[in-house]
């Protein structure tokens, strides 16, 4: 295996932890048939169609083609040495004698109401929807952002917020919102293969955000990020979207007691958009809106490059990731219905198709093998093929493929297009649901 090749990838066993999460289909049945949310409204059990970019653990190699390996840092900062180009997973873990190691509230100002621009108008509608979160257990802790989303008090955010990067299955959670008023929230479910997860807190006047259509996101749309980065509580910052259809590799924050059987290993695939909107450490969670001060993502990593160390997180380079909203809404609408999401997969391994003998280029998801009685199996794939799509989403490598495959719920039936023997072939197939391994 050469420097650019990629480790064969299972589908079925998810290269990021927490794709079990007790998903099953009927589980996706009960939840799309619960009462849905105002907030929830328009999303269906397939889920989003944007795809994107991938974020890994550090690696010593890097590749040309759509994957971008990206580092996810832990609250303990455990990361070797090396050179990295990778994301960062948002959390802030404190730091002792730092100006910032505690959470600041400063709410929006207006200097001069007679001059106020689009992103000040986003920020001021978007804003009182975002909230801060700390996050501690003994004596690790860390703070992040979250996006109310109804009056009863179910915020989203993400699972390496609320387990703290993994290190914590019960942590104590505390969230701020953008009056300065603190409560004290529960875990309402976390979802480590989607890396979102829902908490609640019991408050009054509560403004739930306005969700928007991550779906017509286009390149050159206007981006706003809102959030607590370092704990600076309402921070905004400004940018376009940069790419869409990204796929990302991410350190998984699946944590022993959620997950056993894949806690602390390896990674997950999750389909993203690339912004250049400033986000840093403590942006976890918070949102990523349009000048109309709708939410299109929910802030996940940044990329990073240079040395790491296990003693500092790297901040912003102008290259941001965050989930689509229309994948968010339906995975927080699971986990509110039931305390879990579910995840598509195919059953099968697969591996990245280069283009040439030589080329560091991928064209495709090879099929290596397919499991007897699995969905890939029933649609009629067989080893050797190469897909190349599925569910509207150009597949181009593996990662790729278990990112379009999970952002799916269990039992949604999707197109799949591949090659076979050098022609286009295409197929329904009826996703199963991702369990742990």
């Amino acid at each position: 295996m050469n420097e650019y090749e990629r480790p064969m990838q299972d589908d079925y066993m998810e290269r990021g932890a927490g794709e079990g999460a007790g998903a099953n289909p009927a589980a996706a049945s009960a939840a799309t048939a619960s009462a849905v949310p105002a907030w929830a409204a328009g999303t269906t059990a397939a889920g989003p169609t944007t795809a994107g970019m991938t974020a890994t653990r550090p690696r010593d190699r890097k590749r040309v083609g759509p994957a971008v390996f990206v580092t996810c840092l832990v609250a303990a900062g455990l990361l070797g040495g090396g050179t990295a180009v990778g994301t960062t997973a948002l959390l802030n873990p404190p730091t002792q004698g730092s100006a910032t190691a505690q959470a600041q509230y400063t709410p929006v100002i207006v200097n001069n109401t007679s001059s106020v621009n689009a992103v000040t108008a986003a920020a001021q509608k978007a804003t009182p929807s975002v909230v801060t979160i700390s996050a501690s257990s003994g004596s690790s802790g860390g703070t992040g952002s979250g996006i109310i989303l109804d009056t009863d008090g179910h915020i989203l955010t993400n699972t390496h917020v609320v387990t703290l990067d993994g290190q914590a299955a019960n942590a104590a959670i505390e969230v701020r919102t953008s009056d300065g008023k603190v409560y004290t929230a529960k875990i309402v479910g976390t979802d480590p293969l989607s890396d979102l997860a829902v908490i609640q807190i019991t408050a009054q006047g509560l403004v739930p955000a306005t969700l928007g259509d991550s779906g017509a996101v286009k390149v050159g749309d206007a981006a706003i990020a809102i959030g607590a980065p370092l704990g600076l509580s309402g921070t905004v910052t400004d940018g376009i979207v940069s790419a869409v259809n990204r796929t990302i590799e991410t350190d998984s924050s699946a944590t022993s007691q959620t997950d056993s059987s894949t806690s602390g290993q390896g990674s997950i695939s999750i389909n993203v958009i690339q912004t250049d909107a400033a986000i840093n450490p403590g942006n976890s969670g918070g949102a990523l809106t349009n000048t109309q001060g709708e939410i299109i993502g929910v802030n996940v990593a940044i990329a990073s490059a240079g040395s790491s160390s296990s003693s500092s997180q790297s901040g912003n380079i102008g290259v941001g990731f965050s989930i689509p909203i229309n994948t968010a809404k339906r995975v927080a609408q699971e986990i509110i219905a039931s305390g879990a999401a579910t995840h598509g997969q195919l059953g099968l391994s697969v591996q990245d198709k280069a283009s040439g003998t030589s080329s560091d280029f991928t064209t495709g998801a090879e099929v290596a093998s397919v499991t007897a009685g699995s969905a890939a199996d029933k649609a009629g794939l067989k080893a050797g093929d190469v897909i190349t799509e599925l569910a509207g989403r150009t597949v181009t490598d593996a990662s790729e493929l278990t990112a379009a495959a999970r952002e799916q719920a269990a039992g949604t039936t999707v197109k799949i297009t591949f090659l076979r023997g050098g022609q286009t072939q295409a197929a329904d197939v009826t996703l199963g649901a991702a369990t742990a391994g």
